[in-house]
């Protein structure tokens, strides 16, 4: 596997990539207090951040900075493009529907639903909700003009792919016979009381979604998404997407069963991550759960997602044992240079600390 192939795996190399490779702004500003979070966004030409602190399983802090939009100053109640943070909503609705039995992790998905570009392809036949959620169905993460293609044999590789999210929502969809959009509704955003946050524009607004900037502080086109996407392009304040981390936490609507899978590595990343000085930050192990990369910290596991879009970035993790967690929501292309400085700002956990800024040397 090619090193840009490793980097596409990995969330948190995310940061690395947006960076160009490089972490020294971020570094630089780790010893700020408080009250130097808006000269950070101002350094690091970032317009605004949102965040939510969680101690002990608990939402503890919810802050906002900066600017929404021309004119529109950030508040905690500014939704956010989730960018990739979309992903482990998306697996969160399919593992309770798979603890409510009305999904399956393990049969084929082709027996409800089949891309149509897989037509002639047999491999479509052994693709599974299991594979999509841990990225390894061997698809590309977006299709090509020509279409949807393996670039792998289901099962054999790991490879970060949107498209196989997409695939396990209309297999969603299929079985249950509902729409994506209610099926998170119902299993998901109702019952964590998440109700500025949806897949697409109508659904849960209550105000207008942060305005994204490029990285010379331009603001963007903002597109209104009227057809969900089951890997990108939902929206959420920090303050729904913490209370949706607390849940994925505690386990809230799914089995134990489902619970020890989704925690468990199902696709092991620490040969391909870990490696040279990056083994000094790195857990003993690291690999994609379902819906989460995973973070085998002695003493406790740490789920962990970021997002990346034009003008935004996104960033989550929770660590399961003592739930400690933190939400960072952005609406620039500078966003990945405040992460670490927020993390180390809001005293979260040294190890996650170093595990990034690891990455990123």
């Amino acid at each position: 596997m090619t090193n840009t192939a490793i980097r596409a795996l990995t969330y948190a190399t995310l940061i690395a990539l947006a960076a160009g490779g490089g972490g020294g702004a971020a570094q630089a500003a780790t010893g700020r207090t408080p009250s130097d979070i808006v000269r950070i966004l101002r350094e690091q030409r970032v317009e605004s951040a949102s965040i939510a602190v969680i101690r002990g399983g608990r939402i503890v802090r919810v802050q906002a900075w900066g600017t929404a939009g021309p004119g529109r100053a950030a508040t905690v109640a500014t939704p956010y493009n989730l960018a990739s943070l979309t992903k482990p909503l998306t697996a969160e609705v399919i593992l309770r529907l798979v603890s409510a039995g009305r999904l399956s992790l393990d049969e084929p998905l082709d027996r409800y639903w089949s891309d149509p570009d897989l037509a002639r392809d047999p491999r479509r036949l052994t693709l599974t909700a299991r594979m999509a959620l841990s990225h390894r169905t061997g698809l590309p993460n977006w299709r090509g003009a020509h279409g949807l293609a393996f670039d792998h044999d289901p099962g054999t590789t790991t490879g970060y792919s949107g498209e196989g999210y997409q695939y396990a929502a209309r297999y969603a969809e299929r079985r249950t016979r509902q729409p994506f959009t209610a099926l998170a509704g119902q299993w998901l955003f109702r019952p964590a009381h998440m109700r500025a946050s949806g897949y697409v524009s109508a659904q849960g607004r209550t105000t207008a979604i942060a305005v994204p900037y490029d990285e010379a502080g331009r603001p963007l086109p903002v597109a209104r998404v009227t057809r969900y996407n089951a890997a990108d392009l939902a929206h959420a304040t920090a303050r729904d997407y913490a209370r949706f981390l607390i849940d994925v936490r505690n386990d809230t609507g799914i089995t134990a069963s489902v619970a020890a899978a989704r925690s468990a590595s199902q696709a092991d990343l620490t040969s391909n991550i870990c490696t040279g000085t990056k083994a000094r930050t790195c857990p003993p192990w690291t690999g994609f759960g379902l819906g989460w990369q995973l973070l085998g910290f002695p003493g406790g596991t740490t789920m962990l997602h970021t997002g990346k879009d034009a003008g935004a970035f996104t960033f989550a993790a929770i660590d399961r044992a003592r739930g400690d967690g933190i939400v960072i929501l952005t609406n620039s292309d500078n966003g990945w240079r405040v992460i670490l400085p927020i993390l180390a700002q809001t005293r979260s956990d040294p190890r996650l600390i170093a595990f990034l800024r690891g990455q990123m040397s």
